[in-house]
């Protein structure tokens, strides 16, 4: 159960995301991540239903595999063949403690949210800590409604 003033994993989530289709070589993946200075991305397909997830995680079990050196395995190598498949996901409307616990119970650094089979969104562990914060301010303009920007009268 969450209260009115509480966030919801719509309201924190991060939309303009990065996604990466399933044919999209390993090689190439890796860059666009370093490049976009990201730690993973959504992996979808032309509908952007939700498929997986590729992780710097993934990205170094490819290359930690004897299979990686060989050179034509080094361009030929899909997401699709290193991604975490079955993604763990949470709907749009799963309030920000909730999403918190989720976090701490998968030791993951990002979740898809999803609607249906379609990726809406991705929530990040710092943007529930910023959720957190907006709570807080949100919380702090109510109890002095005729202060300006939420400060405290002064004792």
């Amino acid at each position: 159960m969450r209260g009115p003033d509480v966030l919801t994993a719509r309201d924190i989530m991060t939309t303009s995301l990065v996604t990466l289709d399933q044919d999209t070589s390993l090689l190439e993946a890796m860059q666009l991540l370093t490049r976009r200075g990201i730690s993973g991305a959504p992996v979808v397909d032309r509908e952007t239903r939700l498929i997986g997830i590729l992780s710097e995680a993934d990205c170094l079990r490819a290359i930690a595999s004897g299979e990686y050196y060989s050179d034509s395995h080094y361009e030929e190598t899909s997401v699709q063949q290193y991604m975490t498949k079955a993604a763990f996901t949470i709907p749009p409307e799963l309030g920000i403690y909730r999403v918190a616990q989720i976090f701490l119970e998968r030791g993951v650094r990002r979740l898809p949210v999803v609607e249906g089979d379609r990726l809406l969104g991705q929530v990040s562990r710092r943007d529930v800590l910023r959720g957190i914060d907006r709570m807080r301010e949100k919380r702090s303009r109510k109890r002095y409604p005729d202060y300006p920007e939420g400060r405290e009268p002064h004792p």
